[in-house]
């Protein structure tokens, strides 16, 4: 029997590992560390679970490879070929390897971070999305908009500088009359922002 995972343990166990990140640099930036590690941790668990999961987990490029890094003298630089080979295999360069695990500015620097690395691995390593979606609720979109609210507070910033509000995308749904049996695959190009949206699980278009 899966258990769903609770909204709220995934919501404190994200915000835990942004603790991690805490004093190296502006909110504005850990989100990318975070953001990462939240989505090669989904994508890798759901592979399991799921023979026809669209994101291809290649082999030295799984959450279970970054499992394996834990404690090793150089975790950063091998954290970051690892999401490499994630990205590379699913045309998303730029998308998910954004963020340098092997900057010592950021990161602290030998044991500081090597330290940061493993306690923030064994955060994600504690989530487990395997055949598990809150609720029936779109859970990674949930905890995505969840992170960018708090990280837009900490940064002193509003949500919208972050990311397109539910709000907001509901009313651009309502808009352009986009009906409710709209295929998944439905987007809205949006060029003064330079933004394709999609529709997500709940009917409302994100970024």
């Amino acid at each position: 029997m899966v258990v769903a995972l609770k909204k709220s343990d995934l919501y404190s166990s994200l915000w835990k590992s942004a603790d991690e990140l805490r004093g190296g640099m502006d909110a504005s930036q850990y989100k990318d560390y975070v953001l990462t590690l939240l989505f090669v941790k989904y994508v890798s668990d759901k592979a399991k679970s799921d023979p026809y999961s669209l994101i291809e987990v290649p082999e030295g490029g799984s959450f279970d490879d970054l499992v394996a890094l834990k404690g090793a003298p150089d975790i950063g630089e091998k954290m970051n070929i690892a999401i490499r080979r994630l990205a590379e295999e699913n045309d998303l360069q730029g998308v998910i390897n954004n963020a340098d695990f092997d900057d010592p500015n950021k990161l602290g620097e030998g044991k500081a971070m090597q330290d940061r690395l493993t306690n923030l691995i064994s955060i994600f390593q504690d989530i487990d999305f395997t055949g598990s979606r809150a609720e029936g609720d779109d859970l990674l979109g949930d905890a995505y908009e969840y992170l960018m609210r708090h990280f837009a507070t900490e940064s002193g910033k509003s949500k919208g500088q972050f990311y397109t509000p539910a709000e907001v995308s509901r009313i651009m749904a309502q808009v352009l009359e986009i009906p409710k049996d709209a295929p998944r695959s439905t987007t809205v190009y949006d060029p003064a922002f330079m933004r394709k949206f999609k529709l997500s699980c709940k009917g409302e278009l994100v970024a």
